[in-house]
């Protein structure tokens, strides 16, 4: 019975563990992925979306991270905050209006060294109209959304 409940124990604290392992800060899939499986320094260093790929990761604030090669994920590892999205990589238009929303990872801008993903292209152009605003907007929402799942906003 106590080789039971040991045990018992252990997958109930593995269970919880995994809950928190996305965190509620950071637009993963349900495995965790973030940037829908797209590399985070590509976008800086090739200026477009690239897959990253399962076998080249890093974690960072609770999200795994993929890349198309080693020399990103080196690259990544050695400046984490460079290249992570703002928002956790949730929707930096959706930020504007206090709502947390997936991304596709195809539609995204770096202004001043940051990077900014939105849900998809068309959202992207909504928010491309007013840029500076729209970060401003989003930055005065991201403290109070941040640690808020996106269910409850």
């Amino acid at each position: 019975m106590r080789a039971f409940l040991k045990g018992s124990l252990f997958a109930v604290s593995l269970i919880a563990s995994g809950a928190v392992f996305a965190g509620v800060d950071t637009e993963t899939d349900e495995n965790g992925v973030i940037l829908a499986g797209h590399d985070a320094v590509a976008y800086f260093t090739e200026g477009k979306p690239v897959l990253g790929k399962a076998t080249i990761t890093a974690v960072h604030n609770d999200a795994i991270y993929r890349f198309s090669s080693q020399k990103n994920r080196d690259m990544f590892v050695s400046n984490p905050e460079k290249y992570a999205p703002a928002y956790g990589g949730f929707c930096a238009y959706g930020a504007t209006f206090g709502k947390k929303f997936e991304i596709n990872g195809k539609a995204f801008e770096i202004v001043d060294g940051v990077l900014y993903v939105n849900k998809d292209e068309s959202v992207y152009k909504a928010w491309a109209k007013n840029i500076p605003t729209h970060i401003d907007e989003a930055n005065e929402e991201w403290p109070e959304i941040k640690d808020v799942s996106a269910d409850d906003l």
